[in-house]
């Protein structure tokens, strides 16, 4: 069975490893001199070379000779995510003061030395602290802030950095070569790009693309990752930007779908040709900088598809009333309008006036000028309003079946960031106001959208409502005249 390219050519000396010089070039002159430490601590983002430069140096270290096959008896490597118990450090407790077989050091390389429990810490800790003389400890871990300052304060830290675009672009070059891929600069760029700056998952990703029979170029990678093209992520942004019709939108992203592109690809796509449009000029970055903030809630999101639509849609639609003027990091939350009148105050139209129970409705006078729909005021188009709120009702039902109930006998109305739900009962409302059924609502509403989302409970006066201890009165007796008919008039007793 032929190994895995990452696998194949993991280097073999300190001097292969590439993008680490801070790193290899002191730890080489330390060995040289002698200056071996009791204990290294190798952090770092993933697929940067720790774990190889910790197989390297206990190699070094004992002066033999490194090889990807090589298993020596005096250098054990312990996986810390299988073996993160205090039973398991005891164990090696015991086992360090055994002398080394035929080596001058026993050396311990525990990887992801973050996963340790606490009281696994606590019992390597004094193991670090008073090592045996043939003992060398070298910690590797992507996150070296879960870790105890006990801990690191007993160890050499060595940081390791992303590795460079130039030096991937390099090493994928070079691989390349040597197996005969048939691959294109720029598709070696993009694998560069998307690898962000790990090794193994440029590497990784270069040899599934060598599964195809045909030339790995730009398409074949974008494909391979679910993310659409500059121009296809251009295009679209383009059409945000000037789309007076919101379908236009969907049928774009449909399109997307259709062709096996993910919403978070898609949403990638979207931030990173935004990135680049901001390094290029200076125009509308605050707009640009508003949806970009936006879609990085997407991929976390409860359906990350829907939340693309709508944050996409929410867009078009503000920049479209607001001209262009998008200020903040909210795009719901703007509040600067084109050609806006001075007089904020009189000219907005009072869509959004409450009373205690119910949200009246008032259209502006005839002699009062409306200005373009604010930031604050902004209603969801019904069929987004109607899509989200049918998911929200999906994921009550699936969860909060009796709260489900409730809430789909209310009228609902999106404004802006809030939810206006009103009820035709008193017990109804009362029930949905309840702090924890708030939570669970505004909870999947966040999910859903993305953003924070306000709940407002109300009580439609004009249903027919009675007060609730009146509602439980004439829900017995309507309860009582029904038994009656049914038994003819009869004498009912109430318990």
């Amino acid at each position: 069975m032929g190994h895995a390219l990452y696998r194949k050519y993991r280097p073999l000396k300190l001097s292969d490893v590439v993008g680490q010089d801070h790193i290899t070039s002191t730890l080489s002159n330390a060995i040289k001199k002698g200056k071996i430490a009791h204990a290294y601590l190798l952090t770092g983002p993933r697929g940067v070379g720790k774990t190889s430069v910790a197989r390297i140096l206990a190699h070094e270290i004992n002066e033999l000779k490194y090889t990807s096959q090589d298993n020596h008896i005096d250098i054990i490597e312990i996986d810390a995510a299988s073996n993160r118990g205090i039973e398991e450090i005891r164990d090696l407790r015991e086992k360090v003061y055994i002398a080394p077989t035929s080596s001058k050091y026993k050396i311990y390389i525990i990887d992801e030395v973050h996963m340790l429990t606490t009281y696994a810490f606590n019992a390597l800790l004094k193991t670090l602290e008073e090592p045996p003389e043939h003992v060398v400890f070298i910690l590797a871990t992507t996150d070296a802030h879960k870790l105890p300052d006990t801990i690191i304060s007993r160890t050499q830290r060595y940081n390791f950095n992303s590795v460079g675009s130039q030096n991937l672009i390099d090493q994928l070059r070079m691989i390349s070569k040597t197996e005969n891929i048939d691959i294109s600069d720029e598709a070696l760029e993009l694998i560069a790009e998307h690898g962000m700056g790990s090794f193994r998952d440029a590497i990784s990703m270069l040899d599934q693309l060598t599964g195809q029979d045909t030339a790995i170029n730009t398409e074949s990678i974008y494909k391979l990752l679910g993310v659409p093209s500059n121009k296809l992520a251009n295009n679209l942004i383009n059409t945000v930007d000037n789309c007076a019709n919101l379908g236009e939108i969907i049928l774009i992203l449909q399109d997307m779908y259709q062709k096996g592109y993910q919403s978070s690809g898609i949403s990638d796509a979207i931030v990173a040709n935004l990135r680049q449009q901001i390094i290029d000029n200076n125009d509308n970055i605050s707009s640009k900088l508003a949806l970009m903030n936006e879609l990085l809630d997407v991929p976390s999101a409860f359906n990350p598809t829907r939340c693309l639509e709508i944050t996409l849609l929410k867009y078009a639609r503000l920049k479209f009333a607001t001209g262009n003027k998008i200020v903040t990091k909210d795009i719901q939350k703007t509040n600067s309008t084109k050609n806006s009148p001075e007089k904020h105050s009189e000219e907005l139209p009072q869509n959004n006036q409450k009373n205690d129970n119910l949200v009246a409705k008032t259209p502006a006078t005839k002699n009062v000028k409306t200005a373009p729909a604010q930031a604050d005021t902004i209603v969801y188009d019904s069929k987004l309003s109607e899509d989200l709120f049918t998911a929200l009702l999906q994921s009550l039902k699936t969860q909060y079946n009796t709260l489900y109930g409730i809430v789909r006998m209310a009228d609902h109305e999106f404004l802006d960031n809030e939810l206006i739900l009103t009820f035709k009962f008193a017990l109804h409302q009362k029930r949905v106001n309840e702090p924890s059924n708030q939570k669970v609502i505004s909870d999947l509403l966040k999910k859903l959208t993305g953003k924070k989302t306000k709940l407002t409970c109300l009580l439609n006066r004009t249903a027919n409502n009675i007060p609730e201890s009146e509602q439980a009165s004439n829900d017995n007796s309507d309860k009582i005249k029904t038994l009656s008919n049914i038994f003819g008039d009869a004498e009912l007793l109430e318990s």
